[in-house]
């Protein structure tokens, strides 16, 4: 296959102006916001240093974890990038947002593979379709990935087909390769998924991310690797032998697969409790609630009264990041809907100012575009860059 030619991306904002566009030849031109921002001067607090998460990459703009989402979401401001980790048959980790890969590429429409579909039970749960662990890493590169949510990300469709599938060492090569470019350190924030279920199946995730972030020299904690999971023994396996922050990731309900597996009857509401935040505490350096732990939805569509988890996860020693922000209206809060079209974007902004407001250190973010307008408004960098080149991941003819 011929690699698509590579193009040139211009990442403009509202105060970028004619500058940004003046800087597109080559080289990254920044143009910086006046100082100070208009919020800060008017007394707002300073949240220079909150960290803005590209969730699976820049996903609003192109297709979760692939080159052209992660590459973007640098682009467009992200501090981290996540790649969430499922393996291989031969065992090495990749970049899905589950192991069960036909809504996130085309191999339903891969005759070669169709004797691969079947049915598992993952987590409790009946599952159909075809698995990573069912593929060899050579496999699934033959594959290529699509938008998930093409009904409301109609215009990712336009790259569906373009990019691979990566390894989690693909991922590190690429934040390496951004943290040059941009001159800042891109963080790498890998998700264990399933850790319960894969070690059952004699394919755990834990080993080979550890061996990976040791073989890269980023076992410290200043390396800008933090590894999260939504399973508690996954991080006590993982801080056995690494020195890297870990992140306690909660649901809105039930509980952690790895604790209901065992028995254990703790929920994820008891976790936010005090007492179990002083727990998480124990093993990890961060919380991740979904954003209506800290700020709830009524039915009606309107907010809620803020809850004290932001200030409970600080007392505790914890920092919390909230996910996953969208800009679309059906994501949003009624009030900041804009028109009738759910997939319509409504006022995002809003939403992340509020929660800047309750003291929230990191957002997980499907924009991270609009996330860095709201962190530059309270003293963050507002800078506007042109990348260099912007490769589209297909493989160069002859090396697929």
């Amino acid at each position: 296959m011929r690699k698509i030619a590579a193009t040139t991306l211009a990442v403009l904002t509202p105060l970028a102006g004619a500058a940004a566009v003046a800087g597109a030849g080559g080289a990254a031109a920044a143009t910086p916001a006046p100082a100070p921002t208009a919020a800060v001067a008017a007394g707002k607090p300073d949240r220079s240093q909150v960290v803005v998460i590209g969730h699976r990459g820049a996903a609003g703009h192109r297709p979760e974890h692939t080159q052209g989402s992660y590459e973007l979401a640098v682009a467009l401001g992200a501090d981290w990038i996540e790649p969430d980790l499922v393996p291989t048959k031969d065992h090495v980790l990749v970049a899905r947002h589950e192991n069960e890969i036909s809504g996130t590429t085309d191999v339903s429409l891969r005759p070669e593979f169709a004797a691969r579909r079947t049915t598992k039970v993952i987590d409790g749960r009946n599952v159909t379709g075809w698995f990573t662990e069912d593929f060899t890493l050579a496999e699934l590169k033959t594959l290529r990935a699509v938008e998930r949510l093409p009904s409301i990300r109609q215009r990712n469709t336009v790259y569906n087909g373009y990019y691979q599938v990566l390894t989690f060492q693909e991922v590190i090569d690429l934040a390496e390769r951004m943290s040059r470019q941009y001159g800042k350190r891109v963080g790498v924030f890998p998700e264990t998924k399933h850790p319960t279920y894969f070690r059952s199946i004699g394919l755990p995730l834990e080993e080979p991310l550890i061996e990976t972030v040791k073989r890269n020299g980023l076992n410290r904690p200043n390396s800008a690797v933090v590894v999260q999971s939504f399973e508690p023994s996954s991080l006590k396996r993982v801080a056995k032998d690494l020195r890297v922050p870990l992140w306690q990731a909660l649901g809105t309900s039930g509980q952690p697969y790895d604790l209901k597996a065992a028995g254990d009857p703790t929920t994820y509401a008891d976790m936010m409790k005090p007492e179990g935040l002083a727990k998480i505490a124990e093993y990890a350096q961060w919380i991740g609630p979904d954003k209506s732990s800290a700020i709830p939805v009524n039915p009606d569509g309107s907010w809620g009264k803020p809850t004290t988890l932001v200030s409970d996860a600080h007392r505790a020693g914890l920092k919390i990041g909230v996910y996953t922000f969208r800009s679309e209206n059906q994501y949003l809060p009624g009030p900041l809907r804009r028109g009738q079209v759910p997939t319509d974007h409504g006022d995002a902004l809003a939403e992340y100012r509020a929660h800047l407001d309750l003291g929230v250190d990191a957002f997980v973010t499907d924009y991270p575009d609009t996330a860095a307008l709201a962190k530059a408004e309270r003293g963050g960098p507002h800078k506007h860059v042109q990348p260099k080149q912007f490769d589209n991941g297909l493989p160069e003819e002859g090396q697929e």
